[in-house]
């Protein structure tokens, strides 16, 4: 399979060949769906935290007596119905994780790319460089590639000036083709990647 490559003002740069096992693969929208649940549950915390009626200090003594007082009956001022009690059934700390395996998840990011490419949301770049980490220059880049909202960029190894330009913008982001993700597929409206990052995308993903 042979794709487009674009220089950073959107104008046609060659063509590169690419792997049809990766970028033409059969999609299987019930694995994305379960990668990315997946992978969206391993980011929770899991830390919030409650306290129930036995946890929350004093309340030890009953309040008033049973009978005879016209009020009802109360065992507890940090029962939950008072101001100040307790939680019933309260969160607690967990782990949400999930365990995917990496067939699962390899196959996963094989159908979301591909099926990026598929709707015409994938695109090639010749490379991403910038002078200065300047965010008007990364915006320029944007406007050139007609990048519009929610718009991903992929590359590969560490460019500094890029990572620095684009956190400011609030249509773009920056990863790398060594941690790119179903999730950052899925969520992406455009995705762009360098030649670069086709390339380590293909050693990690054959």
């Amino acid at each position: 399979m042979k794709l487009n490559v674009l220089d950073i003002n959107g104008k046609a740069n060659g063509t590169i060949e690419v792997s049809d096992e990766i970028f033409g693969a059969e999609y299987n929208e019930a694995l994305i769906h379960q990668v990315v649940v997946a992978q969206l549950a391993n980011k929770r915390q899991g830390t919030k935290s409650t306290l129930t009626r036995t946890e929350v200090r004093g309340g030890g003594i009953k309040p008033w007596r049973q009978k005879g007082t016209g009020r009802a009956r109360q065992g507890s001022i940090r029962a939950p119905q008072w101001r100040h009690g307790g939680v019933v059934f309260a969160p607690k700390p967990r782990d949400f994780s999930k365990k995917i395996n990496k067939k699962m998840r390899t196959q996963a990011f094989k159908s979301a790319i591909s099926q990026k490419l598929r709707q015409d949301e994938l695109f090639v770049v010749d490379k991403l460089e910038l002078a200065e980490a300047k965010t008007r220059l990364m915006a320029k880049v944007c406007e050139g590639l007609d990048a519009g909202k929610k718009a991903l960029f992929v590359i590969a190894g560490e460019n500094e000036n890029v990572v620095r330009a684009t956190k400011n913008l609030a249509d773009a982001a920056v990863t790398g083709a060594d941690i790119l993700s179903v999730y950052d597929l899925v969520a992406a409206n455009k995705v762009y990647l360098t030649v670069d990052a086709i390339k380590a995308i293909e050693e990690v993903n054959a």
